[in-house]
């Protein structure tokens, strides 16, 4: 069998220029083509990108979130006032951004306190806090009536109308947003126009629910 020659005197020519070059200053590039070494290049990284695999998509042990539960808004100081509109008597409350909606049942709470006798439950026991009476406002007692109101969303004018934030543009819906909502009382106001309720009033869903 023959040998092939050293190619010490020999000459090739480059597959990418054409060029006439020293037979033992060829290389081979990685598409098997043969260039002199002055052209070689290198594979393009890019042409094997190394494998990447997909994000993780799922939790191993999900939960699903709770719903939130409604809570107790704090009110500030004498937030209701009596309005008397044909003949029949509204109380206005003032709560701020309260982000409520027109037929929500909202129940109003007094102050939270603590009974002087810790009872059966021991010192740590639920039963020590309950909620105060709010004050009776310009002859209206029911308040805090325990199966709470559903309400309008606006303030109650004695002429009637209803008085709403101005939320036709988003920068309204930011800057002034919606702080008043009414409810029609069972009472009868003495005069109309008068504010009370003291401190710490809250508002807020009918039944609490533990956290």
């Amino acid at each position: 069998m023959g040998q092939y020659a050293t190619g010490k005197y020999a000459y090739a020519i480059s597959d990418r220029s054409g060029m006439r070059f020293p037979y033992l200053e060829m290389v081979r590039e990685w598409n098997g083509a043969l260039v002199h070494f002055s052209e070689y290049e290198s594979k393009q990284p890019q042409l094997d990108p190394p494998w990447v695999g997909g994000d993780a998509q799922a939790l191993r042990n999900p939960r699903v979130q709770r719903a939130s539960t409604a809570s107790l808004i704090l009110l500030g100081n004498n937030p209701f006032t009596t309005v008397i509109s044909g003949g029949v008597t509204f109380v206005n409350v003032f709560s701020l951004d309260h982000q409520r909606k027109t037929g929500d049942v909202v129940r109003l709470r007094g102050p939270a306190a603590q009974n002087a006798s810790p009872g059966s439950g021991g010192s740590d026991a639920r039963n020590l806090q309950f909620f105060q009476p709010i004050p009776d406002v310009d002859g209206i007692t029911d308040i805090d009536k325990a199966a709470g109101f559903t309400i309008t969303i606006g303030k109650k004018n004695s002429d009637g109308s209803v008085t709403t934030a101005p939320n036709s543009t988003p920068t309204e819906i930011l800057t002034t947003p919606e702080s008043f909502f009414f409810f029609t009382s069972a009472n009868t106001a003495t005069t109309g126009g008068i504010s009370g309720g003291g401190q710490a009033c809250s508002a807020g869903p009918v039944t609490l629910e533990a956290l």
